[in-house]
């Protein structure tokens, strides 16, 4: 049982993940609508780091909210607009036209996906491995008799 333990521990510990919290940094994303889409549909940050939306409608005037942050913006055809956030909250969070702009509006959304803080989980993971292996090892532990 300790042998697993440890093996479980080293990969854990030696997984490859980012030996440092990456610096938060400015993302410049582009983000297209039209006809009841978003291109692209998915946008991935990382928590902590400044959001630039630059916004572009081909057709009609469309919206863009991005629930969780207030963020919302108007654009014109062939216009753009841009908007300005800080990625502060891990998680999923729907973004969406906000101006009626036909009939399957209430289906044009997208998904901004802020990443968590991945070292973190990692420190918490090797800790919870190393409680549990000390656990099993001073519980196998058979007291010595005096005689």
């Amino acid at each position: 049982m300790a042998t697993v333990t440890i093996l479980l521990a080293l990969g854990v510990l030696l997984a490859p993940v980012p030996l440092t919290l990456a610096a938060p940094q400015e993302r410049h994303i582009k983000v297209e609508a039209h006809s009841f889409a978003f291109e692209p549909g998915v946008l991935r940050v990382n928590r902590g780091d400044t959001v630039v939306l630059t916004v572009e409608s081909t057709d009609v005037v469309h919206g863009l909210y991005v629930d969780g942050y207030d963020v919302n913006a108007t654009v014109e055809p062939g216009q753009s607009a841009q908007v300005r956030f800080v990625a502060d909250r891990p998680g999923k969070f729907k973004f969406r036209c906000s101006i009626s702009c036909g009939t399957l509006h209430p289906f044009m959304i997208g998904e901004l996906v802020v990443e968590p803080n991945l070292p973190f989980w990692r420190a918490v993971a090797a800790t919870f491995i190393a409680a549990v292996g000390a656990t099993v090892f001073f519980w196998k532990l058979e007291p010595t008799k005096d005689e």
